[in-house]
């Protein structure tokens, strides 16, 4: 359960990604000044996403930034509301719409992530187990006059086992972390110039 959970929330990531940087090409095809309006907000928004990357869910700094994704969400609808109010019948503002709409289902979606955790009740149940598992073991070894070794490295092995399933369903703490770096490349890029110019005025 630790590890799908992790897998998801490294998926969700790239997943989020790929939808910022579809909405920023997409965005460079909007009207002036909505499209230097957007593309500047696309940048602030994918900064406010890799803090969320730092943060413990549930926190008062993840809450915060999760809301300062909210608002940058509402205002981009808004600057894409007015492009196809604009231009009604032109397909970049449509095809933006649909990109920006996916970005925003991807971010509800990582946050669902981050918070998806194996429950109490499983984790409570794995180290009793483990407990009463290793308990038999050194009855038995103790019964069959054996040495303590095989304890120890049973011991060993299944407090490492449990190590790492906290350390998986921990995203942002521990050794184990979802990386970001592909929010942070997709950052990268979008600081650079942006590729397509804006387009012309429209003919009457």
């Amino acid at each position: 359960m630790a590890v799908s959970r992790y897998e998801n929330r490294r998926a969700n990531v790239v997943t989020e990604a790929n939808a910022i940087g579809t909405t920023y090409l997409r965005a460079q095809t909007l009207a002036e000044p909505i499209r230097s309006r957007s593309l500047d907000l696309l940048v602030r928004y994918t900064r406010t996403a890799i803090r969320l990357s730092d943060y413990v869910p549930g926190s008062a700094e993840a809450l915060a930034a999760a809301a300062a994704e909210e608002r940058l969400q509402r205002r981009l609808w808004g600057l894409a509301g007015q492009a196809l109010e604009q231009a009604p019948s032109a397909s970049a503002p449509r095809l933006y719409v649909e990109s920006l709409n996916e970005m925003i289902d991807a971010e509800t979606a990582r946050i669902a992530a981050l918070s998806n955790r194996v429950p109490t009740a499983v984790l409570v149940l794995e180290v009793l187990g483990s407990a009463v598992a290793l308990a038999l073991l050194a009855a038995y070894l103790a019964i069959a006059g054996r040495g303590v070794v095989g304890v120890a490295l049973a011991s060993a092995l299944i407090a490492f086992l449990l190590l790492v399933t906290a350390d998986l369903d921990r995203p942002t703490r521990g050794m184990i972390r979802v990386p970001d770096t592909v929010l942070r490349n997709q950052l990268a890029s979008m600081t650079q110039p942006p590729a397509a110019p804006a387009p012309g005025p429209r003919s009457p």
